[in-house]
């Protein structure tokens, strides 16, 4: 211990200074991975009564979803479907605008492979799940049976296992329940760069033998040549609580979804109670006119309170037998904040409600449209920024895998370009105007006003024969280029 150290000891213990004490603290986790994949589907699939079953048995009777409803109870538990809303209009953003695949070779026969197995299709599905459930992966195999014999499957997140070591992705792990007999088995499929292998699991999560079960017996491991993966994760978030994981885009705003169909429910029921009340005397009730049995009454149609008059008093005429009405007050101002208090906090830093057809503000000028789609460009970018990884390395991955399976030498390097258009882009008036205040302020030209008008919705063939007839037109000229002969004079290319 040197001299400072000793010091610093001493001053310490005269003050009687304690070091602080560490706390353990210790989360015992509900649910996992597969469990909470299951729940965002739940909500993704939008049905009520599904809702209410899978709170009901997760206990959370403390929850709107969850809560056990009373006799007395009028409440009915409406679902908004707004999750399976924002992921299906999110893909439809991001997929939509998909312009093409290109590749430097290899072109025909990727396009059989997208067209056999439906791929724009299968790209869309793809990603409306991922954006609910989180993550999962495509899947390659071989079938000669079918008229494209390479398939392309997409499985989700509760079906499918990353195993990682160090944080690199080693191997892909589909899950598939079949059920054989009167028993229930879990195929896996091992997919990693060396191959594929195959195992299998029985109802209690045990291994057995693939011998043992006939369906299995005839699988048999491959060994690739040449060292790839005939699969390709997809994810766009990463899971802050499952290492590798991806996190759906509803992740952490199951909350707020719950409270929001709690505040259209309650919405409905005091519309429902503040509707027209009739009170009716028991003698002017509607009755069945064969029977005489007072009609039967309903919360929607037909609605009334019977009253009740004293005969000697109608005789005596001091009562009279009428029909009268009262109309309840709804705090339609109270609802209206809430409802739109909630909308904001499941939509913050997912998608702008006006994506979704919601105008909250009732500004629908074209620029304040643009402004409030920001948030949706963001999630867009972002889903995009992942498609052009994703996609290349799922053609790739087919293509190596399609000569693989037919015996041909391994593919090199691929150049693969995916195009994707804008998204509430400028109008084309907008464009046209700021474009010439650029090519009059002498910042832009004729090339770069040309490509930024007309992007990628006119070939580069066209937009030269456009940039040349704009040049004509504004009396541009080619002129050969003077040059200097061997007697240093300045030949102009004139004739002298």
């Amino acid at each position: 211990m040197t001299i400072g150290e000793r010091v610093k000891a001493a001053v310490r213990n005269w003050l009687n200074i304690q070091e602080p004490q560490g706390v353990s603290v210790s989360i015992k986790q509900r649910l996992n991975h597969e469990a909470e994949v299951f729940k965002y589907r739940v909500w993704w699939r939008g049905e009520a009564n599904e809702l209410a079953e899978m709170y009901s048995s997760l206990g959370e009777v403390d929850s709107f979803w969850g809560a056990p409803k009373t006799g007395t109870s009028s409440l009915r538990k409406l679902h908004s479907g707004l999750p399976g809303m924002i992921t299906s209009v999110l893909t439809d953003v991001c997929i939509d605008d998909l312009y093409s695949i290109e590749l430097d070779k290899e072109q025909s026969r990727w396009d059989e492979i997208a067209k056999g197995n439906d791929f724009d299709a299968l790209l869309k599905l793809t990603v409306e799940e991922v954006l609910a459930l989180g993550d999962g992966a495509i899947k390659l195999s071989y079938d000669p049976s079918f008229p494209e014999p390479l398939i392309m499957e997409f499985y989700p997140a509760d079906k499918v296992d990353f195993v990682l070591y160090r944080g690199r992705l080693q191997e892909i792990v589909f899950k598939t329940v079949k059920r054989i007999g009167s028993h229930d088995y879990t195929l896996q499929e091992h997919y990693s760069n060396a191959g594929i292998r195959y195992s299998a699991l029985n109802a209690q999560g045990a291994e057995i033998e693939l011998s043992t079960v006939p369906d299995f017996a005839a699988l048999e491991a491959r060994e690739f040549k040449a060292p790839f993966m005939a699969a390709v994760p997809v994810l766009f978030n990463r899971s802050k609580k499952y290492p590798g994981r991806g996190a759906s885009v509803l992740y952490g705003k199951l909350n707020s979804l719950e409270s929001y169909d709690e505040v259209v429910s309650q919405w409905m029921l005091a519309i429902r109670r503040g509707q027209l009340k009739n009170y009716v005397p028991e003698e002017l009730i509607p009755r069945n006119p064969k029977t005489g049995e007072m009609m039967p009454l309903s919360e929607f149609d037909n609605d009334f309170i019977k009253t009740s008059v004293d005969p000697g008093m109608v005789g005596n005429g001091n009562a009279t037998l009428k029909i009268e009405h009262t109309q309840g007050t709804i705090q339609s101002e109270a609802l209206l904040s809430a409802y739109i208090t909630m909308l904001d906090l499941c939509l913050q830093g997912v998608i702008s409600p006006s994506t979704l057809g919601i105008d909250t503000k009732k500004l629908d000028n074209a620029e304040a449209q643009r402004e409030k789609e920001k948030t949706t460009l963001y999630t867009r970018n972002k889903v995009l920024n992942a498609l052009n990884k994703i996609i290349p390395r799922i053609v790739l991955a087919a293509l190596q895998f399609d000569a693989e399976m037919k015996g041909a030498a391994m593919l090199g390097n691929i150049d693969i370009a995916v195009s994707f258009g804008g998204y509430a882009n400028p109008s084309f008036e907008a464009q046209v105007e700021t474009i010439v205040k650029g090519r009059i302020g002498g910042i832009m030209s004729i090339e770069a006003s040309v490509d930024e008008l007309y992007g990628d919705t006119k070939d580069d063939e066209w937009k030269k024969k456009e940039v040349a007839r704009l040049k004509a037109e504004a009396g541009y000229t080619d002129m050969p280029e003077p040059a200097v002969n061997s007697d240093g004079v300045i030949d102009d290319g004139e004739p002298t």
